[in-house]
């Protein structure tokens, strides 16, 4: 495989070329200034065999099946809190819950649309979940388009090496929108161009043949969504939505947005619209609600977890307290509120104040901390600098919920550039590269 990879290598600094002349930009707010700047690309790809495959995306699809039916559940019965398998002040003190979510039912009873799942693999080749996103996953854009690119600069890399073809993610996401709409349009929403993934909102509008509309472009009439068009006005139907929830509708939630829709929660609860996703996913994606999603799949499927979550201790628990403040030195500590890498301490990298402070703060606020054994997971080739070296990896899977639900056979495989860090975000500074996912026959 490694011989076939060469043309593609050697045309990596095209690819980036062209990736910087389409605008394909990740935009980061710091100390209040925003600065764009080009999501570079490392031409290896991550190589997934079938075999791996298939269990990635039986445990995927199994995940988000589960999770799905928690939020269903929590924002009515609240079953699994009365069975005591979830706490009830752990849920409801979740920045992620929102009441004004309660009692609304979204189409086909779905409410994470787009589901993107990080995982890393362990030096063993076994597979762990860190991360649940719910709300507003961003990144599929990225393989999307590069593969695309790739294809254009090296196509006897794609003759030669027999991956299964990721080009669908637009048709699966346009079913998906297809499936939830309530009657009219389909519509992207973005918060506009200093979105640090407004390229991706551009593009996916593009992939889907929906409209991208911006504030001002939708307004609500009779719980009834519009969009302005030169003629007049036309339903929206579905509104994937790229912003959060706080910022969604200043007649719900925050009453100063002036990115929002004012009147689209009722609209939402009267049915006449899709929201992708829906609003309120966050108690589900919560990092200290991750704990559960093992025993929410035991519970409402009566299966035991394909895929495994790093082990993990809940300082909301005392025995597991205990442990974490033991144990301080060895663990990495997550903030639940934060991300993008963001809120994410390693106790190794702490001096002897460093750790005091930290373990006062989880003594204070439990609530606040999940503390996970650090995994050492697997180090990928790129290339720095016209060398090969080995960097840290993760990989975002997509997980699209419609009338079905479908893995995406690709990812977005970030990496980090510095050769010392874990951390591999794109708002930290990391890179990104291709996934391939082999067919059957020809398993790497």
């Amino acid at each position: 495989m490694e011989i076939l990879l060469q043309h593609l290598i050697g045309n990596a600094g095209l690819i980036n070329e062209q990736l910087a002349r389409y605008g394909v930009k990740f935009g980061i707010y710091k100390n209040g200034i925003f600065n764009e700047r080009l999501f570079p690309f490392d031409p290896i790809p991550r190589i997934i065999s079938s075999k791996d495959w298939q269990q990635l995306s039986e445990g995927l699809a199994q995940r988000v099946i589960a999770l799905n039916l928690f939020l269903s559940d929590i924002y009515s019965k609240k079953q699994i809190i009365a069975d005591g398998v979830v706490p009830e002040d752990f849920v409801f003190s979740s920045s992620g819950y929102l009441a004004q979510c309660e009692g609304i039912f979204p189409a086909h009873g779905i409410y994470s649309h787009i589901s993107g799942i990080d995982l890393v693999q362990a030096k063993d080749g076994s597979w762990f979940v860190l991360e649940d996103n719910l709300r507003i996953p961003s990144g599929a854009s990225y393989p999307l388009i590069v593969r695309g690119l790739s294809r254009k600069c090296s196509p006897d890399t794609f003759v030669q090496n027999h991956i299964v073809d990721n080009r669908n993610y637009g048709i699966m996401l346009k079913d998906v929108f297809d499936d939830m709409n309530r009657g009219g349009i389909n519509v992207i929403y973005t918060p506009g161009r200093y979105n640090a993934a407004y390229f991706e909102h551009a593009y996916l509008a593009e992939q889907t043949d929906s409209v991208l509309a911006q504030p001002g472009d939708l307004f609500v009439e009779n719980n009834v969504a519009y969009c302005k068009t030169f003629g007049g006005k036309e339903r929206v139907g579905a509104i994937y939505r790229r912003i959060s929830d706080d910022y969604l509708d200043p007649l719900t939630f925050l009453s100063e947005s002036l990115i929002g829709i004012p009147g689209i929660m009722d609209a939402y609860r009267a049915g006449n619209i899709a929201l992708i996703n829906a609003p309120g996913n966050g108690v589900a994606d919560d990092k200290g609600i991750y704990y559960f999603v093992p025993k929410m799949i035991q519970y409402y499927l009566k299966q035991e977890p394909i895929l495994r979550n790093a082990p993990t201790y809940l300082p909301f628990y005392e025995e597991d307290k205990s442990y974490v403040l033991a144990n301080l030195k060895k663990l990495v500590i997550k903030d639940v509120a934060e991300a993008g890498g963001y809120g994410v301490l390693f106790g190794r990298d702490m001096d002897n104040e460093k750790l005091s402070e930290m373990a006062e703060l989880i003594k204070t606020q439990p609530r606040r901390w999940i503390a996970q054994e650090v995994i050492d997971f697997k180090d990928l080739p790129i290339m720095d600098e016209g060398k090969q070296v080995e960097r840290k990896a993760d990989l975002r899977a997509f997980v699209l919920y419609g009338k079905t639900v479908q893995v995406w056979p690709s990812g977005l495989t970030r990496f980090s550039r510095n050769s010392s860090s874990f951390i591999v975000n794109s708002s930290q500074g990391g890179g990104f590269k291709d996934t391939w996912v082999l067919v059957p026959e020809h398993n790497a």
